[in-house]
């Protein structure tokens, strides 16, 4: 991880911890840098470096995330990298700038939504977060979207990052199909800080119309 050291900036690294808690050893490497490196090493012996990977610091950590999502490995093969990788998420930060990276081809979409599954029933904050982070990035569709929402409603963690990661997809299910989120938001069984966690966020949307921001408003449950 020479690379990386190279690239350091102290200052970077106690910004870093502030927004990004328990995010445990920082070098201080910019998104950037990051991100071009994983291209980098994408773009070759990719298999060789995540055999490698220590997980001794936030960026070799966020690296090999995106080297897996980067890489132009098989389907197969990057469901395998996903499972080893997947127990090593402490943070938010790793876990969507991986999903992100994750880009899912249509003829791969039963095989990857298959292997989320268990993941929605996992009782580890960042397991069942990787899922529900992956649904909002792929699967808010007309195909999935009945499943998508279903999930959504069906999970009860008392997780902060499980919580706000499926307030986030709420809000994202709203904008795209607001008639089927609503019925969602009508009838569920979210804990009161998801469902207004998701109210909110979808107020917040420069997607939605202040007709139906004020509606929203109007269904926000008192604590």
């Amino acid at each position: 991880m020479a690379q990386l050291d190279a690239n350091a900036d102290a200052d970077y690294v106690v910004f870093h911890k502030k927004i990004v808690p328990g995010v445990g050893k920082v070098r201080g490497v910019r998104s950037p840098q990051v991100k071009a490196l994983a291209k980098n090493i994408a773009k070759g012996d990719y298999d060789g470096f995540l055999k490698l990977v220590a997980f001794d610091s936030y960026e070799e950590t966020i690296t090999c995330g995106l080297v897996i999502g980067y890489c132009k490995a098989d389907i197969e093969k990057k469901i395998e990298y996903l499972a080893w990788f997947i127990p090593h998420i402490t943070n938010w930060a790793v876990c969507d700038t991986t999903v992100s990276a994750f880009k899912i081809k249509k003829q791969d979409e039963k095989k990857v939504y298959e292997f989320l599954q268990p993941y929605f029933k996992s009782e580890k904050e960042y397991d069942i977060r990787f899922g529900v982070v992956t649904l909002m990035h792929s699967y808010i569709c007309d195909e999935y979207i009945d499943d998508v929402l279903k999930i959504y409603g069906d999970i009860k963690s008392d997780k902060y990052y499980v919580n706000m990661g499926v307030a986030w997809g709420i809000s994202v299910c709203f904008v795209k199909f607001p008639d089927k989120t609503m019925e969602l938001l009508k009838n569920n069984s979210l804990d009161n800080f998801t469902y207004n966690k998701a109210l909110q966020k979808i107020i917040e949307s420069y997607r939605v119309e202040k007709e139906t921001k004020d509606i929203i408003r109007g269904m926000k449950r008192k604590k």
